[in-house]
């Protein structure tokens, strides 16, 4: 099964489950991501602009990570 595109509306717990990588660098730009070991509910879209984050850089810097 290919892995889900990573985009802004990438659910954060789809994102975790076929990028773990992703989880570190995230938790640097204070995305929360995780919470008591389980993925958090939502889009990555909705965490960024929660931190009020730039989303392109994150986007990114998540496709480098992964790629």
């Amino acid at each position: 099964m290919p892995k889900p595109e990573i985009t802004r509306d990438i659910l954060i717990e789809d994102l975790v489950k076929a990028y773990p990588e992703s989880v570190k660098m995230l938790m640097e730009y204070g995305v929360q991501c995780i919470a008591c070991g389980e993925p958090v509910w939502g889009t990555l879209g909705e965490k960024i602009e929660h931190k009020g984050l730039q989303e392109d850089l994150i986007l990114t810097a998540l496709h480098q990570l992964t790629t």
